[in-house]
């Protein structure tokens, strides 16, 4: 799934807050932790070296009041010892006081060399044997999650011991110990509040890192969502966008974005022009022509290729060559193509059946061009042409070449009998006019003449009519000859209706 930025900057802030909040809980409660079980090993030392100076003070007044043991049997000594420990208030009223004030000591123990209790703040163990338990060191010594592990798996309970000598001085012998025990129960009920407080932290801190993120991410990126809202407007085609007024770095971008919409105004208008262009000058082509990338998809095909291929243009658009030119199309043998990759081309030509096996094959003109630049394949370009249609056309122009040829005789032959016509007609009017009155046959000749004339010009007539588009050749001549032609031309007529002479 795909996160929006906003989505990702505030997950990024509530897992960095996350993280350094982590962090420093964990530190908060490690060093808590370490600091309950260091407090609670000193406290334990504390109570066992009080319990031995108060076990101290005891024998002494014992000993003081005259009791002394009755043989130096272990058993006597032991007996006498258990008494005048038991006896001493003081060093009862201290044990009981620990245990019942202290929230960390759970059991005071004095037990002998053998390990039997000889006094103890749970009532039912003086007489009995105490199994000795782990040290504290070892939770103190331990690592972090270790001493949780410890503290937070089955109930455990760790002693400090003291051990102490007894005799006469000079031979004093070890005789016991004094055992403080610490119970992982009450550890846990020292640190769980700090655990909670911690964990209480982290949440109430990501809730909020999570809250402020949204909302930091929300005023930094209202820009950015402008920005985006301007950029899909100018992807519509709305170039006339107003940038943010801001001086900050958005408002630069948004004033950059717009000069960049106003320009690809002006190149989408002249894209749309060329290729409307393109599109007539496609549109008139009677080749078909196939433009290739360099991965050989079709980019650009004439609409005359439908004539050679038989499909659309537009469905040929973006189609690979391997899919316009499949294995055994009629144009793929005289085609190098290997794959999607053209090689170049000079001229071929092809006989492609018809699709109605009575009509004749159609006769295919093929070439390709590579497309290089510095030495690198762009693409290629397919070249189709219809050579019966250019036979066609050529054999056309050359019957038009004559025709114009002809025409252009025609015309010279017709203006040239023209000429004589209109001469013979001046002369033949003043022949008339000079004939004596009456129906003689000199009368009868000229009038044949005149029908004979009429006849021919409108011959002539019909000649020049026929070749009247054709273009004038100017070309240059002297005027004095041009009117001494006509002059002589046109005399007899001048003559008749007003003489006049030359200057």
């Amino acid at each position: 799934m795909r996160l929006r930025l906003k989505t990702k900057i505030t997950l990024i802030i509530a897992l960095l807050v996350l993280t350094v909040v982590g962090v420093t809980s964990w530190l908060h409660v490690l060093t808590l932790t370490r600091q309950v079980i260091e407090q609670a090993d000193g406290r334990a030392t504390l109570v066992a070296q009080q319990v031995f100076f108060q076990a101290q003070n005891a024998l002494a007044e014992a000993a003081n009041e005259g009791q002394a043991p009755p043989s130096n049997r272990p058993e006597d000594v032991r007996e006498y010892v258990r008494n005048a420990l038991d006896q001493n208030s003081a060093l009862t009223s201290l044990i009981d006081a620990e245990v019942g004030n202290s929230f960390l000591v759970y059991e005071v123990t004095v037990v002998d060399r053998d390990g039997t209790a000889l006094i103890s703040s749970d009532a039912s163990l003086p007489g009995r044997k105490v199994l000795p338990r782990p040290p504290l060191s070892q939770l103190v010594n331990a690592g972090f999650i270790q001493q949780l592990r410890l503290i937070y798996g089955a109930p455990q309970a760790y002693d400090v011991s003291d051990p102490f000598k007894l005799g006469p001085p000079g031979r004093q012998l070890p005789f016991g110990e004094i055992r403080v025990a610490l119970h992982t129960g009450l550890l846990a009920i020292e640190i769980t509040p700090a655990l909670r407080s911690a964990v209480f932290l982290a949440l109430i801190s990501v809730l909020a890192s999570v809250l402020l993120a949204a909302i930091v991410s929300t005023a930094i990126l209202a820009p950015v969502e402008r920005i985006s809202a301007q950029l899909d407007r100018i992807s519509r085609g709305e170039f006339d966008q107003k940038p943010l007024e801001r001086g900050d770095e958005f408002g630069q971008v948004s004033t950059k974005i717009s000069q960049i919409g106003l320009q690809l105004r002006g190149v989408r208008e002249i894209f749309s022009t060329l290729r409307e262009n393109l599109d007539q000058i496609l549109g008139g082509l009677e080749d078909g022509l196939l433009l290739f990338t360099r991965d050989g998809r079709a980019v650009m095909v004439s609409p005359a290729v439908e004539n050679f291929l038989g499909s659309p243009a537009d469905q040929l658009l973006g189609r690979k060559a391997s899919e316009i030119f499949p294995a055994g199309h009629p144009l793929r043998s005289a085609l190098r193509l290997v794959g999607d990759e053209f090689e170049p081309v000079a001229a071929a030509e092809i006989d492609v059946p018809a699709s109605d096996s009575s009509l004749p094959p159609q006769r295919i003109g093929l070439s390709v061009q590579v497309i290089s630049e510095r030495g690198t394949r762009m693409g290629a370009l397919v070249t189709l042409r219809d050579l019966q249609s250019l036979e066609s056309i050529s054999r056309q122009l050359q019957v038009s070449e004559r025709l114009a040829a002809l025409g252009r005789v025609t015309a010279g032959v017709a203006h040239e009998v023209k000429n004589p016509l209109n001469s013979m007609r001046l002369w033949l009017e003043n022949l008339k006019e000079h004939l004596p009155p009456g129906d003689g046959v000199p009368r009868q000749a000229v009038a044949v003449l005149d029908s004979e004339i009429d006849r021919l010009d409108s011959v002539v007539k019909r000649f020049l009519d026929f070749m009247r588009s054709q273009e004038l050749r100017l070309e240059e001549t002297h005027l004095d000859a041009l009117l001494d032609e006509v002059s002589g031309i046109a005399r007899p007529r001048r003559q008749r209706n007003w003489p006049c002479q030359r200057l």
